[in-house]
């Protein structure tokens, strides 16, 4: 029987120990893609206790203490912190083959010196034991960033947004991780969303203009975008829940937003017009500055309304689509791909049952001289866990090259998940070592070194550079 989480923790053959510990494990940090927020790291944030760090924003925990019975009051309520740490230590115990039960004790161990596994028998004193350590000197937003020996930080930011923290953080030479700004103009595509005519007044005044028509929304569009990318954004994301594309025309369009910023209730066919111009016009913008799109594919947000109205979004109510993506993607590529302007792109899908698809649709648009120039990206969300991630390498490995893969990226509000590098990087050396250990790669150690260490830092730290 193998020690709980020990050295050898998801790492079951010899060459699986030796790729992590001589190649991966000592790897620096490119997080291309999180959800962190830059006004904290700016300001350097102190936290007062380990519930302010660990539960506070952390929908996959929100939604394991709802299935294990928590009152929302535990978790998003008025309860006390310690309280709230109470009532997630209670659900440990029963996180059997859940991600979240190695995550959470991966960062107990990694950044509060804790071993012992939690529960809520032992709460308390762990609780005391991490707040002491979040007491001591240093431990803040910045401090925990360069103690995970990261590089590179990728945030999520609005077009309307000022970057003024992100300007900051760029004053602070004694700040060695690089932190960018991340174009993700989910609000501007997404014309059905509630709000969205206010949205448009509030980005149009970012350049002291009203948005009344579509090639007004676009100039504004490509002025916010060269103000990002003088602010170092070399990257772009967008939540492309479902795929469309539906042929239409600029003038359609036109009509399509008219209708929207008056208030007038579209049709589904509108909206899915709009969405694919809108995207086609974006992405040949990305395409004239040289940047990275990336395609997040798949999620069903917000499901719970009564709880939407409650608590807003992004707190722990969104689940899998099952919706059509082979045809319309491969559409949205090839109309960009004919013109010359598909630019750098990353798909990532949320239900695994387009595993395959997106590993096959990679091939269609390589080319250009540039290696893994259209990426299948890392299990994401529901599917960063260990089944999910070995199933993610085995079709791009199959149906593609694994070894110009851009690796792992945390998608997370919390600093503390650094760890989740960790895990990838042993899940990743466990499923190499397993081909070697099983004669279907040789043990050329140097040449598997090197791709290790190219997942892990190398490939991202040259494709995201211009």
């Amino acid at each position: 029987m193998k020690e709980f989480m020990g050295e050898d923790f998801l790492l079951s053959n010899e060459t699986a120990n030796t790729l992590y510990n001589k190649y991966a494990k000592d790897m620096p940090i490119f997080d291309y893609h999180c959800h962190l927020i830059p006004e904290q790291i700016a300001k350097d944030i102190k936290y007062n206790n380990i519930t302010e760090i660990w539960l506070y924003g952390d929908h996959y925990k929100w939604r394991a203490m709802r299935s294990y019975g928590v009152d929302e009051k535990y978790i998003t309520g008025d309860s006390t912190d310690f309280e709230k740490f109470k009532a997630f230590a209670s659900v440990m115990p029963y996180l059997i083959g859940n991600p979240i039960y190695h995550w959470s004790h991966l960062e107990l161990r990694r950044y509060f010196g804790v071993t012992e596994v939690l529960s809520e028998k032992n709460a308390e004193e762990i609780w005391n034991k991490c707040n002491e350590v979040i007491k001591s000197a240093g431990f803040t937003a910045k401090s925990i960033i360069m103690k995970s020996n990261v590089k590179y930080i990728g945030t999520t930011d609005d077009p309307a947004d000022s970057l003024e923290f992100h300007q900051e953080i760029a004053k602070d030479r004694d700040f060695t991780c690089e932190v960018r700004p991340a174009w993700r103009p989910d609000k501007v595509v997404k014309i059905g969303s509630e709000g969205f005519a206010e949205y448009i007044k509030v980005l149009g005044s970012t350049e002291n203009t009203t948005i009344a028509s579509y090639s007004e929304l676009l100039e504004v569009l490509k002025k916010r975008l060269q103000f990002f990318v003088d602010n170092g954004c070399t990257i772009t994301d967008h939540a492309m829940d479902r795929v469309y594309f539906r042929e239409t025309t600029e003038e359609e369009v036109d009509a399509i937003l008219k209708k929207a910023l008056g208030g007038q209730t579209l049709t589904q066919d509108e909206i899915e017009k709009y969405n694919t111009l809108t995207m086609i016009k974006l992405t040949e913008m990305y395409h004239s500055h040289g940047m990275v799109l990336q395609l997040h594919i798949g999620a069903m947000r917000n499901n719970n309304s009564r709880m939407f109205k409650k608590l807003g979004p992004d707190v722990g109510f969104d689940s899998i689509d099952d919706g059509e993506v082979a045809k319309p993607l491969s559409r949205f590529l090839d109309a960009l791909e004919s013109e010359d302007k598909l630019p750098k792109t990353i798909l990532y899908c949320l239900n695994p049952k387009d595993n395959e698809v997106l590993a096959t649709m990679l091939g269609n648009f390589q080319g250009g001289g540039i290696a893994g120039k259209i990426q299948f990206g890392s299990g994401w969300w529901f599917l960063d866990q260990k089944d999910g991630m070995v199933k993610q390498m085995t079709a791009l490995s199959q149906l593609g090259l694994i070894s110009k893969f851009v690796g792992m990226l945390t998608d997370s509000r919390s600093f503390l998940s650094y760890t989740r590098h960790e895990y990838f990087r042993r899940i990743l050396c466990n499923y190499l070592g397993g081909l070697v250990e099983n004669g279907e790669y040789p043990a050329d150690m140097e040449m598997l070194g090197k791709v290790v260490q190219d997942i892990c830092y190398n490939n991202a730290a040259v494709y995201f550079k211009k």
